[in-house]
């Protein structure tokens, strides 16, 4: 528990954490270079309708 003063903090954070890391964590075991850029592409696309705000470049 790192820098949480309590249980439900972790809890917070976890429960909104999970879901973006999940969307961002793409294996490359099977995918070409250019695959594997498309689903990249595909999922900051994603983060930017869901965030409602372009990534910081």
């Amino acid at each position: 528990m790192k820098r949480y003063k309590s249980t439900q903090q972790v809890q917070r954070f976890l429960a909104i954490h999970d879901p973006i890391a999940n969307l961002f964590h793409l294996h490359r075991d099977h995918r070409t270079a250019a695959e594997y850029r498309a689903a990249r592409a595909q999922a900051f696309q994603a983060w930017v309708e869901v965030a409602g705000a372009p990534l910081a470049a």
